[in-house]
């Protein structure tokens, strides 16, 4: 019988922890152990924690979303790792259900339909995307539900807002890049599941709300800097020379609007910082990459940025994605 271990990554949000702790305990088929790693918090959170019958790791400072969930994975037991935001509220069948369509499909991985608390109607997340510019789109995100987001498909790219992972995926490709720290890191790591082979599903049976950015804030200045900043480096990180000059004008042109986005919420500076932070940053994430791999890496990032349009064409283009491919379709 598999043995799922839960990780929570939280910092000073006591109020949303109770909330997911309890949401887990009452699951129909809870987590068999519960890692909560705490960033550095300095409210109730230990006091919290004290609730229930979790293991709690606990780091002096924030050191980001991903420095703690590859901490709670050293220290799970389970032959699935389900990682999960604090400010997440799963329908009471969710592991259950996508437990079993993971099993039933043998997918590395899977994840769930996210909705909107505000206004369930709306599509808070399903699975991720990436274009050739290094923009990831958050498939579905604000738009309303329906049956694009209602049928069982084959991933790539998993959002850990709520995912369910074999462990063996983590010994096969590693922890997340901690370099990161926050944003961005998922979308890496399903470049390397891509890489590597590795398929998920998107069950959208598996429903569950989700607040968006409740820790950072939404749409803060720090959230915008990690943003720019980590799109950069996803090209520095996969992008060998020749690609580079080959996709350089969808790059410039899904660089130059994701600035433009940054600028629509107030946060131009920040989004300018992010990028010439990770210019400076450049060379120590490149990496030396064949032939094949070349080939591969840009085939992964193409097939992508053609289900992006694909999906856009089909619920109607947003803003960014309809300039974007107005702009680069025939480069």
């Amino acid at each position: 019988m598999a043995v799922v271990s839960a990780i929570i990554p939280t910092w000073n949000r006591a109020d949303l922890l109770r909330s997911i702790l309890t949401n887990l305990r009452a699951q129909t088929r809870p987590p068999d152990e519960i890692i909560v790693v705490d960033n550095g918090s300095t409210d109730a959170t230990p006091l919290v924690v004290r609730e229930f019958p979790v293991e709690l790791v606990v780091f002096p400072e924030n050191r980001g979303f991903a420095v703690a969930v590859n901490e709670g994975i050293r220290h799970a037991r389970g032959d699935w790792i389900f990682i999960v935001n604090n400010d997440v509220v799963l329908e009471p069948a969710w592991l259950d259900r996508i437990l079993t369509s993971a099993e039933q499909e043998s997918a590395a991985f899977a994840v769930g339909k996210l909705l909107r608390p505000d206004d369930p109607a709306l599509i808070d997340g399903s699975w991720d995307l990436i274009s050739r510019a290094a923009y990831a789109w958050r498939c579905g995100f604000e738009r309303h539900d329906g049956s694009v987001w209602s049928t069982r498909r084959t991933i790539s790219f998993a959002p850990m807002t709520a995912a369910l992972f074999q462990r063996r995926v983590f010994e096969q490709i590693g922890s997340l890049e901690t370099r990161f720290e926050s944003y961005y890191e998922d979308v890496d790591f399903g470049v390397r599941c891509a890489l590597a082979g590795l398929q998920g599903i998107y069950e959208p049976a598996a429903i569950a709300l989700h607040m968006s950015k409740t820790s950072l804030g939404k749409s803060s200045a720090r959230v915008i800097f990690l943003t720019a900043r980590n799109q950069v480096l996803i090209l520095a990180k996969y992008y060998p020379s020749r690609t580079l000059g080959r996709f350089a004008w969808p790059i410039a042109v899904g660089q130059f609007l994701s600035l433009c986005a940054a600028a629509k919420q107030g946060h131009l500076i920040a989004g300018l910082r992010g990028k010439w932070e990770a210019l400076r940053l450049w060379s120590s994430f490149r990496q030396q990459s064949s032939p094949a791999d070349e080939r591969l890496i840009e085939a992964i990032f193409s097939e992508s940025e053609r289900e992006i349009h694909r999906l856009q064409r089909q619920i109607g283009f947003n803003p960014y994605w309809r300039l974007y491919f107005s702009l680069v379709r025939s480069a």
